[in-house]
């Protein structure tokens, strides 16, 4: 039994699996009849690293970019977040133009592996998972068509998916073990969630947590870490990665400053206390007003 996750499509057809050595014949180019249909009809969902370089291209913070170019969704029955890129009406790209894509050092890793898709697959008695590729053929494509072979493992070099594979491997694997793990885990809090959806995709966000002083507060990190963190969106983004291992999984990697949890604890009764008082004052003053207006 294998558990499996980023299929980007639903269908009863198992798909054939494919390796970095299988050939495929493809080529996509400025003079094919096809030239851009792909990107008029788009539905791409965004990884973590998509969202850094779009938002550094065009020079907005992560709220803006998410704000003004990504739908949310849910990636799974527990309401995990994730983000599409938004289209126009006719479900065109934003960034299409008639030369093509208007950020393509910068496009998303689903179109550069386009018409590859890939999947993450972890056998029940493995303990890593293995990444494997299936070839995705729609009937307006034209590339499939051209007289060239090329090898995936070519293919994705030439691509450059590289670079967002490594800086997104971490967060696939956090997806595969909430998958495969099931109700051990059990359905993540509100809270949980909303750090989810910072963590991966709103980073500007996610910094100016990290920086505060709660944070600062709660987890014993070097100044040197915090100096990365706060200039570096790479680092930045890996940590967050981290701390939602810390958060959903116990998986304790980030230390922590001794006796917080029972000092906060503490904090918390004495909040809980005056609420329960406030309560019991408002629903004995109902009281009073009813009887007053009954005599």
């Amino acid at each position: 039994m294998s558990e499996k996750f980023d299929i980007p499509f639903k269908s009863d057809m198992v798909p054939k699996i494919l390796d970095d050595d299988t050939k495929i014949q493809f080529r996509c180019h400025k003079g094919i009849s096809c030239f851009n249909a792909c990107c008029k009809n788009a539905d791409i969902t965004l990884t973590p690293y998509d969202v850094l370089r779009l938002k550094k291209r065009l020079g907005m913070t992560s709220g803006e970019f998410l704000k003004q170019h990504t739908v949310p969704f849910e990636m799974d029955g527990d309401k995990v977040p994730g983000i599409k890129m938004r289209t126009d009406d006719a479900g065109a790209c934003l960034f299409v133009t008639e030369e093509g894509c208007s950020v393509y050092e910068d496009r998303p890793a689903a179109c550069r592996y386009y018409p590859v898709g890939h999947l993450a697959m972890k056998p029940k008695d493995e303990k890593t998972e293995r990444t494997s590729y299936f070839l995705v053929e729609e009937e307006h494509c034209k590339g499939h068509q051209e007289a060239r072979e090329i090898s995936i493992g070519d293919y994705r070099e030439e691509q450059e998916v590289e670079p967002y594979d490594d800086m997104n491997h971490e967060w696939y694997q956090i997806m595969l073990k909430k998958k495969s793990a099931g109700p051990t885990v059990g359905k993540p809090p509100e809270m949980s969630l909303q750090l989810f959806f910072m963590c991966s995709y709103d980073l500007d966000r996610f910094r100016r947590f990290v920086l505060s002083d709660s944070f600062k507060n709660t987890y014993l990190l070097e100044d040197e870490t915090y100096a990365e963190l706060e200039r570096d969106d790479e680092a930045l983004l890996k940590f967050g990665y981290r701390l939602l291992k810390h958060v959903l999984f116990g998986e304790l990697n980030i230390p922590e400053r001794k006796g917080i949890w029972e000092k906060r604890f503490e904090e918390r009764k004495e909040v809980f206390e005056l609420r329960r008082q406030a309560e019991i004052a408002r629903k004995q003053q109902a009281e009073d007003d009813k009887y007053k207006n009954d005599v």
